[in-house]
């Protein structure tokens, strides 16, 4: 077996304020959500105005909600329904860890839509706006689970960055939670950022949305051939993870959403 790198030992507790501790998981919901606001704020100042710097403030409480209660409630639904049926007080105990992305997103994407609703703006071009910046809480996400030590590779005792996690057993596996950071946040996010540069695209509302589902649905069904499944439920149907089989249907709805928005808009700004 060749040499494994040595895993940092972080704290998982990044403030200790007396009887009270921030953990780095919830530094990373709160950069990522604060970052993403900023962003969103300079996107919708060029054409096509999705909503309004004011209204850009007041989403930023939407999306808490939504990728909280998505986050939870898709854990509890996706992948331990039983374990909560039996218990469910447990469910609100989101400090004891368990959040789905896809469950965020789903929360997310009905944040949106309600939101459109009310305030009266084009759901896809909202839509497009806050795709561009969801790979930025996906990356800081994803270092925060390596922090912890959680959802960790498989065992990879020859590859390059492999190393013991502290509750992965002895021998060496894939970091695999800095792969869905480079590869669903960072890179994700530069492709997005990129895109969203040509007009054309981001007139031709739900493209960008198009995009992202595909793309970060794409990224974590390669991601997962490295990240360990989770004990309780291991390999399912056809070999596939829970994660693979989420994100199959969301490539699905991305490449459908960006075909119908590349027939249907037309490039012009927003009426």
């Amino acid at each position: 077996m060749t040499l494994a790198l040595a895993f940092p030992q972080i704290d998982p507790i990044a403030i200790q304020l007396g009887p009270f501790g921030i953990r780095w998981y919830a530094l990373a919901y709160i950069t990522g959500l604060m970052l993403g606001w900023r962003i969103v704020k300079f996107l919708v100042s060029r054409p096509p105005e999705a909503m309004s710097q004011e209204q850009v403030d007041d989403f930023l409480v939407w999306a808490t909600l939504g990728v909280v209660l998505g986050g939870r409630l898709g854990y509890v639904i996706f992948y331990k329904p039983m374990y909560y049926l039996a218990n469910p007080l447990e469910i609100p105990m989101i400090w004891q860890g368990g959040m789905s992305f896809h469950g965020g997103a789903l929360g997310v994407i009905a944040a949106i839509i309600a939101f459109s609703k009310l305030r009266g703006r084009n759901l896809f071009q909202v839509g497009d706006v806050i795709c561009c910046v969801v790979p930025i809480g996906l990356f800081f996400g994803r270092i925060a689970n390596f922090i912890n030590g959680e959802l960790f590779g498989r065992i990879a005792p020859d590859a390059a960055l492999a190393m013991v996690f502290p509750h992965g057993g002895p021998l060496p596996r894939h970091p695999s939670q800095l792969y869905e950071a480079g590869l669903e946040g960072a890179v994700l996010f530069i492709v997005m950022m990129l895109l969203w540069r040509f007009t054309s695209i981001r007139h031709r509302f739900g493209a960008l949305s198009g995009v992202f589902l595909a793309g970060y649905g794409i990224a974590r069904i390669i991601c997962e051939f490295f990240r360990q499944p989770d004990a309780h439920l291991g390999f399912l149907w056809g070999g596939a993870t829970m994660g693979q089989l989420l994100s199959m249907p969301q490539v699905l709805v991305g490449l459908a959403l960006l075909a119908w928005a590349w027939r249907t808009h037309q490039p012009r700004s927003a009426g």
